[in-house]
């Protein structure tokens, strides 16, 4: 007799890993055993310390909550949907557990007989690899783990490392040399004009003598053991190491492990015979292994045009890409670029004040607005920033403003030339009118705030996130401490933000279905950006601007500072912070892959299961908007 259960249990389990990666006998031989269970909210299937069970789970219907306790706080790891697997300690480990397991709502879970699972998949290497990822994914520090070597390195391509290590090393050309007659005052002045760390002592043949280092003045000078005016000869190494052009990545951390030194002098045959012709340093070989986010931090201080760091921000994109195939996690991936990006402002900004004609007549600040100001532009995106200038007199008040107008300009054209978009709506420092003395900025503000309309609104949402990149970090402070108190004053605004965040539906129709758009170029794609991440971003800001919380302008910290101080709602907004990076990373994938802002999705190229997550993190989007209705009293608004 048919065994329906077992087949439609089998018709599920066939589209997800690691059940996908077996033959359909087999699944139908873990099909026929597994158990169906059933949960309320708020049931538990395990907790912290309980013995393991004799079965792994997967999540056919509704969510399932991992919890972490710590110090009396049950932390949320992360929310299992539809298809994902949870409970894997009994598998891996053969440990107790160290996660609670909580329904997060009326759920349906398969519980699946490890014996059984082991007989059937014979220790395959496809999905040992995905239960282990899976399991480090759920764990509360993966990196303590005893499966630490295996699990992470495992998605690293070994043809990659092998190639970073076997390819050529860039070295620096024409380095800073001085001859064997100068002093080590005159060699330390060479050095700081040239911001370098090293000057290689050359005969009259450009032949290397030896090679004076930032420690050599540090150790020898600064400590009084010589004499600033002592020769070079007297304080510099010598021999110096040696190397061809051709040298390996490989070769050349190996050559400076042995000889434990950190500069190779390169040699037109490699030996310390021949003309000197560069300079390796362990700056030059941590660049030349690629992605290194310390590197490029360290390439962007250093460029000098626009140009090298266009180069310089393409391989953060290279970068961001590896870390969404290791599945970094996002809140560290977000840290990272967001570095990078303000790093790029602020040598874009270093390099146009060196283009003016003088010093700034007034103190000024820059500020990132929108997502650079959340520290969420993961991508290329628009620009979005502004200039505060320091209160002047009314005579040199048009002076200074064309002053930081021009240099705005050139700040967002080597910006654009990078990669970032102008603003279609020029919401830029170049723009006039957002280009203000600190008292224009505190007049603008209450101005949003006392007169509020629709294109009040509009640029709240975007000013509002603002955060200081560079100068004067003190009139950013200034300006959100007028912006708090007159809103302590005025709370009309926070009614019509809330109506704003509760404007956007539901990103799924009547039918559970998802809403895409009628009509334009995007026509029957989904509009992840504005249907599911905004709701997110407008409540986030709205709830923190409400309760007095402020230069935390991150969405998922901005939910997990509201979880602290709401306890009643604390799940809900636990859950707000885990669909928005969620979100964010879904969008970030489906950029790189299609070269655009991932803002736009075509539904027919995801997969079923695609489709199952992005649905699961709609849930708390409806939940937050409820919770903004009763709380700001948008019922009889509507």
């Amino acid at each position: 007799m048919k065994n329906s259960i077992a087949e439609r249990v089998y018709d599920f389990l066939k589209n997800y890993p690691p059940f996908n990666l077996l033959a359909t006998k087999k699944i139908l031989e873990i099909a026929s055993q597994v158990s169906i269970i059933y949960l309320e909210k708020g049931k538990v299937i395990f907790n912290e310390n309980d013995e393991i069970h004799k079965q792994f789970y997967i999540v056919r219907n509704g969510g399932i909550s991992l919890y972490k306790n710590s110090n009396d706080k049950k932390a949320l790891i992360d929310i299992c949907d539809g298809g994902d697997i949870f409970g894997l300690r009994p598998l891996i480990s053969k440990e107790n557990y160290l996660l609670d397991a909580i329904a997060n709502e009326e759920s349906i879970v398969y519980a699946i007989p490890i014996e059984i699972f082991e007989a059937v998949s014979e220790r395959s290497l496809k999905i040992n690899k995905y239960l282990l990822t899976s399991f480090a994914s759920n764990s509360f520090d993966p990196y303590t783990n005893e499966q630490n070597s295996n699990v992470f390195t495992d998605y690293i391509e070994n043809d990659n490392l092998a190639y970073s290590n076997l390819h050529s090393v860039n070295y620096t050309k024409k380095p800073l040399t001085c001859t064997a007659n100068s002093t080590a005052k005159e060699a330390a002045i060479k050095m700081s004009n040239q911001k370098v760390g090293c000057i290689i002592v050359v005969d009259d043949a450009c032949v290397p003598l030896g090679i004076i280092t930032n420690s050599d003045l540090k150790n020898k000078i600064a400590t009084g053991l010589f004499s600033i005016d002592i020769s070079v000869t007297e304080i510099m190494s010598s021999p110096v190491i040696t190397q061809s052009k051709n040298l390996t990545v490989l070769d050349a951390q190996l050559q400076m492990i042995k000889q434990k030194v950190g500069h190779l002098c390169i040699t037109v045959d490699g030996t310390s015979n021949s003309k000197l012709i560069g300079i390796l340093t362990n700056h030059d070989v941590l660049a030349s292994l690629g992605n290194n986010p310390t590197v490029i931090l360290k390439e962007i201080k250093r460029a000098k045009k626009t140009r090298e760091i266009r180069e310089i921000r393409i391989k953060a994109n290279q970068l961001l890409k590896s870390y969404l195939e290791q599945n970094i996690p996002l809140s560290h991936i977000s840290k990272i670029i967001s570095e990078i990006n303000d790093s790029v402002t602020i040598r874009v900004i270093e390099i146009s004040l060196k283009k003016m004609a003088t010093p700034p007549p007034a103190k000024f600040t820059w500020l990132a607005l929108g997502s650079q100001g959340r520290k969420e532009q993961l991508l290329y995106t628009d620009q979005d920033n502004a200039i505060i200038f320091e209160d002047v007199s009314k005579e040199q008040y048009t002076e200074t403003k064309e002053y930081f107008l021009q240099l705005a300009g050139h700040i967002t054209k080597s910006l654009h030339k990078i990669g970032y978009e102008y603003c279609p709506a020029e919401m830029m420092a170049s723009n006039p009118k957002w280009c203000l003395s600190l008292s224009e900025w505190k007049d603008q503000f209450n101005e949003w705030i006392f007169n509020v309309d629709g294109e009040a609104i509009l640029l709240s949402s975007i000013f509002f996130d603002f955060n200081a990149i560079y100068g004067e970090v003190s009139m950013a402070r200034e300006l959100t401490k007028s912006i708090f108190k007159t809103l302590n004053e005025r709370t009309l605004l926070f009614t019509f933000l809330a109506k704003e965040a509760i404007a956007s539906p539901s990103p799924l129709g009547f039918f559970k279905q998802f809403l895409v758009e009628n009509n334009g170029d995007h026509k029957d794609s989904f509009n992840i950006k504005q249907r599911a991440l905004m709701p997110l971003i407008n409540a986030a800001r709205l709830l923190t601007l409400s309760n007095n919380i402020f230069e935390i302008n991150n969405t998922a910290h901005r939910f997990e500072r509201l979880a602290e101080i709401e306890p009643q709602n604390k799940e809900l907004y636990q859950s707000c912070s885990y669909a928005f990076k969620a979100l964010l990373k879904f969008k970030t994938k489906q950029g790189i892959l299609h070269n655009d802002s991932g803002k736009f999705i075509k539904l027919e190229s995801l997969t079923k299961e695609e489709k199952l997550k992005l649905k699961r993190c709609f849930k708390p989007i409806r939940e937050i908007q409820e919770v903004l209705t009763i709380k700001f009293n948008l019922s009889n608004m509507r």
